[in-house]
C-alpha cells in the first residue's frame, strides 16, 4: 500500500484552520480589552488589573454548572492560578476544569480521530510536531522548505481539546477539519470523553520518567508566574508533585491509566517513553507510523524521508525556529516557554539525592507490578 492510500491526509484543511486560529486570537484580544476600563472612565486602564493579567490566569465563562460542581470538589492552592480542583481522581485549575466539563460535553470522537496525550511537560510539543509531520509528509514532502512546522508553532498546528478548542466554553467548528483529524489532550484516560472511550480512535501517550517531568514543570510553571507572585520554591512544588497535587496528576495515576490500556488494547493504545524517543528516534518514528497506519515505504526511507522528519522535529531544530522564540499563545504563553532543555536526566542537577530516593519509592510503590519501568 502506498504511503497516499494508507495515510489520508491532510489531517486539516491548513490555510483555513490557521485563519480561523487568527480570527480567535483577535476575538480573544477583544474580549479582554473590552472587560478593560478606557481612559476616561472612572479609573486609568493602568490602574485596572486584569490589564496586565494573562489570559491564562483569568477564569472566562464559567458556567453555573461548572461553579456549582467547584463548590462541591477538593481545592489545593495552584502552582500558578489561584486554585486546582480535583475532579475524577486528578487536578485542575478553575479554567481548565470548566474547559474539561464543556469536551466531555460535546466533543464527539470519529473513528479516524488521532489523539495525542501526555501528561505536562512529558514532551507534548515535540509530539505535536512529529505526529503531524508524519501524518502531513504527502502534502509537505519537503522538510526543509514551505513546511507549516517552520512557520507555525505546534501547538497552533495540533490543538489541545481541552487548553484551546474548548476553553472559556467555546464548542468549535470541526468543519475546516478533514480525516484524520488531528488533536492532543493532557486528559486522563477516565476523563477522556464518552465518544473517545467507544469509539476506535487512536490514541498515542507520550510518558517521561517523574524525575525529570517535575523538574521541567517546576520551571516551566515558574516562567508562567507573573513578577508580583514570584516564583515557586523547589521544595514546596516537590511536596505538592509527590502528593499528586499537579496539573493533572497525579502522574502515576495519569500514566498507569494509559499503560494498562495499551497492554489490553495494543492495537488502539501505543504508549511511548520520552526517553525511548530520545535514544532511538528513528526506530521509533517507524514505529508510531506503523501503529497509525502509514508505514515508510521502502523509496521513502531510500530518499531520506525519516530523516527529514527527525531533523525538522528535533529539540535543536524547533527551538531556534524564529516562530518559537518570538510568537505566543491566544492565552499568553510565549512559544518559548515550551522550550527549556529537552534533556534526559537534568533532574539530577536540580533534586537533592533524597528527593531522588522519595521519588524512586513512589514509583516503585505505585507501579510495581505492572511492568512498567523509568
Amino acid at each position: 500500500m502506498s504511503t497516499a492510500q494508507s495515510c489520508p491526509l491532510p489531517t486539516v484543511s491548513l490555510s483555513k484552520y490557521l485563519e480561523e486560529e487568527g480570527q480567535n486570537k483577535n476575538e480573544e484580544s477583544q474580549l479582554l480589552k473590552s472587560s478593560v476600563p478606557a481612559e476616561n472612565d472612572c479609573h486609568t486602564q493602568a490602574e485596572d488589573p486584569v490589564s496586565d493579567v494573562p489570559k491564562y490566569l483569568l477564569e472566562l465563562g464559567l458556567t453555573p454548572e461548572c461553579k456549582q460542581l467547584i463548590s462541591s470538589l477538593p481545592a489545593e492552592k495552584g502552582w500558578v492560578a489561584n486554585l486546582l480542583h480535583q475532579y475524577q481522581g486528578f487536578w485542575h485549575t478553575t479554567r481548565q476544569l470548566q474547559a474539561v466539563l464543556t469536551c466531555q460535553n460535546h466533543f464527539q470522537a470519529q473513528e479516524t480521530d488521532i489523539l495525542l496525550v501526555t501528561t505536562p511537560k512529558s514532551g507534548t510539543t515535540w509530539l505535536k510536531a512529529i505526529v503531524f509531520a508524519l501524518t502531513n509528509r504527502v502534502q509537505y514532502p519537503n522538510t526543509d522548505n514551505n513546511h507549516p512546522l517552520l512557520s507555525e508553532n505546534p501547538h497552533i498546528l495540533v490543538p489541545f481539546l481541552e487548553y484551546g478548542l474548548y476553553i472559556d466554553s467555546q464548542v468549535p467548528n470541526f468543519t475546516t477539519f478533514t480525516s484524520p483529524r488531528l488533536f492532543a489532550t493532557h486528559l486522563p484516560l477516565v476523563s477522556l470523553p464518552e465518544s473517545a472511550k467507544n469509539s476506535s480512535c487512536k490514541l498515542v501517550y507520550l510518558c517521561r520518567n517523574p524525575k525529570d517531568t517535575f523538574v521541567s514543570l517546576w520551571h516551566f510553571t515558574n516562567k508562567l508566574r507573573t513578577k508580583d507572585m514570584g516564583s515557586n520554591s523547589l521544595e514546596e512544588t516537590f511536596d505538592k508533585f509527590i502528593r499528586g497535587v499537579s496539573l493533572y496528576g497525579p502522574f502515576w495515576d495519569h500514566v498507569l491509566g494509559y499503560w494498562k490500556e495499551s497492554l489490553e488494547n495494543p492495537e488502539r493504545v501505543l504508549f511511548l517513553k520520552y526517553e525511548e524517543m530520545k535514544e532511538q528516534p528513528k526506530l521509533q518514528l517507524m514505529k508510531l507510523a506503523q501503529f497509525l497506519g502509514c508505514p515508510f515505504s521502502n523509496e521513502e526511507e531510500t530518499r531520506g524521508a525519516v530523516d527529514g522528519i527527525q531533523k525538522l522535529c528535533s529539540f535543536e531544530n524547533l527551538s531556534n525556529l524564529e516562530v518559537n522564540k518570538t510568537g505566543k499563545l491566544a492565552s499568553g504563553e510565549e512559544y518559548k516557554a515550551f522550550f527549556r532543555r529537552g534533556e534526559v536526566g537534568d533532574a539530577k542537577n536540580h533534586l537533592t539525592p533524597q528527593m531522588i530516593e522519595k521519588l524512586d519509592q513512589i514509583t516503585e510503590q505505585k507501579l510495581h507490578g505492572y511492568g512498567l519501568k523509568f
